[in-house]
């Protein structure tokens, strides 16, 4: 049996009739997730799939899409997470590169090119002529056992390779560093998609007792609502969630229970973080990570806040470094590539060596993210490697330019990108999304607080900025898009 198998039994063996999944009105207990994610093992197993087989899973938040993902553990086939907000094309590519054999769709069945498409009425066919026997399937801890994707941000996105240990290693990690208190008494609130980051945070629920609590779709009016009536302890919001939230009326009278938000997927404005803290206290964690290290890098705790701006000091379990483009290894201060070390990371990039031999080339991980360590061991992230700007010949770094655009009045998500100029290599233009926001008015905000080659030349107004599946604002969109001249500038 898979050690994760053996964490549900042992879970459902301490915890029993105790919730575990609630859904709106429906309700799972330990035990009952235990015997469900057995049942459905054994219903893909009559299904003919074998050991090592990709299973796509493309179901919406809810109690469905944790009971397919741990009972694909159980049966010893991998996952392939997706998520609905990726295109049909995106969806057709994941699929065929990993060599998918059946998908598990919500309610409309779409024509995915995978062998087997298995729609709800059909599982629930299979799950009914199933017995909920664990079958003790035997899974290597370093063999596949789920596949992710890249984000995305620079091209077609890459399959991680994650393992079972890499999934332990990621558990560990969180209840080390992350959400160490997590215990029994806690209500989690998935407000942000399982497919992604929030999806993280049940097997440590699961193990300590927690109680996981599935939001469909966030928004901000029914976040408050349903993390106030059932007094939800932790949760978990990417910044453009926490920041929309942060705008919603309601919030000011909302009498919350919350004692842990972690955030992540994409940095925080400092002028947001400061709104938030003064709303909910200190109760704030930032994790830091990526596909190939699943949320797994830095953390920044809640006592360490008064460093906003910095991602926080490595997992207890990871090496963090700073690397220059010749692989030497740079002292606090300088600025380079962050790389790292650790039992979290990927296997490899699927059927890719090529891919797989440059991100460990020299033995870490290098995560294409721009940045510096001071003394004290904290790390500080200036940009991806790819989106750096070269204006009249000096760096900007577009998040230092989107930092002061998130604290005017207003702005709910920014995105800065280099234009084709002949005088300047890059022309700085900011895109910004948010409510009554007056542009010109913005643009002389910005440079009364940059200096001039780094305060953007023009700036436009979105109704929202396209974004990955995981919420992180595609730059790359945002500057075709303005380059075709689809944007209105101030």
């Amino acid at each position: 049996m898979s050690q994760i198998s053996d964490l549900i039994a042992r879970a459902a063996r301490q915890f029993g009739s105790k919730p575990c999944l609630v859904e709106g009105d429906r309700l799972v207990t330990f035990a009952d997730f235990d015997s469900a994610t057995n049942r459905f093992a054994n219903a893909m197993q009559a299904l003919g799939l074998a050991h090592g087989d990709r299973v796509g899973v493309l179901l919406p938040n809810g109690i469905d899409c944790l009971v397919a993902y741990y009972g694909l553990a159980r049966a010893g086939l991998v996952r392939v997470s997706l998520n609905s907000r990726d295109t049909l094309a995106d969806l057709r590519f994941k699929l065929a590169e990993v060599g998918t054999r059946a998908v598990l769709v919500g309610d409309e069945a779409l024509d995915l090119g995978v062998e087997i498409i298995l729609p709800p009425a059909k599982v629930k066919a299979l799950l009914a002529a199933a017995d909920d026997q664990p079958r003790g399937i035997e899974r290597s801890l370093d063999e596949p056992y789920r596949l992710g994707f890249t984000g995305g941000t620079t091209g077609r996105p890459k399959a991680v390779t994650l393992t079972e240990r890499g999934e332990l290693a990621e558990l560990s990690a969180f209840l080390t560093d992350l959400v160490p208190d997590i215990g029994p008494d806690d209500r989690f609130l998935h407000a942000a998609p399982i497919a992604h980051a929030s999806g993280a945070f049940f097997l440590p629920a699961l193990v300590r007792g927690a109680t996981s609590l599935v939001m469909a779709k966030f928004d901000p009016a029914s976040f408050i609502t349903l993390a106030t009536s059932t007094r939800a302890t932790m949760t978990f919001l990417v910044p453009t969630m926490l920041a929309l939230l942060l705008e919603e009326p309601a919030l000011a009278a909302a009498d919350f229970a919350l004692r842990r938000i972690a955030y992540g997927a994409s940095p925080i404005a400092p002028a947001v973080y400061a709104r938030a803290e003064q709303r909910f206290g200190p109760v704030f964690a930032q994790t830091y990570g990526q596909a190939e290290s699943p949320m797994v890098i830095t953390c920044l705790k809640p006592d360490e806040h008064d460093r906003i701006g910095s991602c926080g000091r490595p997992f207890t379990l990871a090496q963090v470094a700073v690397m220059d483009d010749t692989g030497k290894l740079l002292p606090p201060g300088a600025v380079g590539e962050i790389v790292v070390k650790g039992p979290q990371l990927m296997a490899r990039y699927w059927n890719r060596p090529e891919a797989t031999a440059e991100a460990f080339r020299g033995g870490w991980l290098h995560t294409g993210d721009i940045g510096r360590m001071d003394d004290d061991g904290f790390f500080y992230l200036l940009d991806r490697k790819g989106d750096m700007l070269i204006s009249g010949g000096y760096n900007v770094y577009p998040r230092e330019v989107e930092d002061v655009l998130l604290a005017f009045p207003g702005v709910v998500e920014a995105a800065v990108v280099g234009l084709p100029d002949e005088t300047w290599g890059d022309r700085v233009h900011a895109v910004v999304s948010g409510q009554d926001i007056d542009a010109p008015a913005l643009l002389a905000h910005a440079r009364a607080r940059l200096a001039g080659y780094k305060a953007p030349k023009s700036i436009s107004v979105w109704p929202a900025l396209p974004k990955s599946p995981a919420g992180k604002i595609l730059r790359r969109e945002v500057k075709r898009v303005a380059i075709e001249g689809h944007e209105v500038t101030a």
